[in-house]
């Protein structure tokens, strides 16, 4: 279903920095689902360059490798949990993807636009989520009500409401908050085209029109959105400074490794100065 017997693993795992060992072989276990998952989160960031950019975003297999793997961009959800599943399914995992509402920005009713995965291993069905930016886990979190998780001091949680929808919650110095809520309907990847096509050129996503690039990290969350460079550490500390057009090529490849062509540069310049 998600194309993963086109996937190159073994670029892909270089991609990420995870180092198979001696044997050679990935089992479909939740071992290396999560080592998996946090090397992924830590090694790609969140990025809506090119829809700013204004271009088209495909999410078939073999544009998601040229970008992601071979150029060491990053992307969206749609794009990284794409890359994500095949990976997975190619392991031998069972995935199935989930759409979600935003609860991340208050308390709006936001349409149903981001997109993550359900993986059942053994019986049990795990969240993986490789695609939510500087907010998301770093490891898989298990799909039952009441489920807390501590990952790297970070704590996530999952509560079940009315008609089956489930919550990602993450806990914060104030108490929980909602990330968002999905029901568990499986998507398949024509899902994600239609709710990519909505993110990517309607004229009330987010996404377009401002530079917004996030990474979660295990000591260290990082978020630009627009000139805004934002920093939550793990005790708690956060950061801040502006960045202005001349600093954004230096930021994005010092915070967040994404190396730009002219073209781009040039682009993101324009884009950036009209945001600020």
């Amino acid at each position: 279903m998600w194309s993963g017997e086109e996937l190159d693993l073994d670029a892909y795992l270089a991609r990420i920095g995870y180092d198979i060992g001696r044997d050679g072989e990935l089992a479909p276990d939740l071992s290396t689902l999560t080592a998996l998952h946090r090397a992924h989160v830590t090694a790609v960031p969140f990025e809506n360059l090119d829809v700013a950019l204004g271009r088209h975003i495909p999410l078939d297999l073999k544009s998601l490798q040229a970008k992601l793997v071979e150029r060491r961009r990053g992307g969206y959800c749609y794009e990284q949990n794409s890359l994500f599943a095949a990976a997975l399914e190619r392991i031998g995992f069972q995935v199935a993807g989930r759409g979600a509402r935003n609860r991340s920005r208050g308390a709006t009713l936001p349409p149903v636009t981001h997109a993550l995965l359900a993986v059942a291993i053994e019986g049990e069905q795990w969240l993986a989520d490789v695609g939510f930016g500087w907010q998301g886990p770093l490891e898989p979190v298990p799909l039952r009500d009441g489920a807390r998780v501590e990952q790297s001091g970070w704590t996530f949680g999952i509560a079940v409401e009315d008609e089956g929808i489930h919550v990602l919650r993450s806990l914060r110095p104030e108490g929980w908050t909602d990330l968002y809520a999905f029901s568990p309907q499986s998507l398949h990847p024509g899902d994600f085209l239609i709710m990519n096509h909505y993110s990517s050129s309607h004229p009330l996503s987010r996404f377009l029109g401002q530079v917004v690039v996030q990474q979660p990290g295990a000591d260290v969350r990082k978020s630009l959105l627009r000139e805004r460079l934002s920093a939550v550490h793990v005790d708690g500390t956060t950061g801040e400074r502006n960045v202005g057009v001349p600093e954004l090529a230096e930021a994005l490849e010092a915070e967040f490794g994404i190396e730009l062509d002219d073209e781009e540069r040039t682009g993101l310049e324009h884009v950036h100065a009209a945001g600020v």
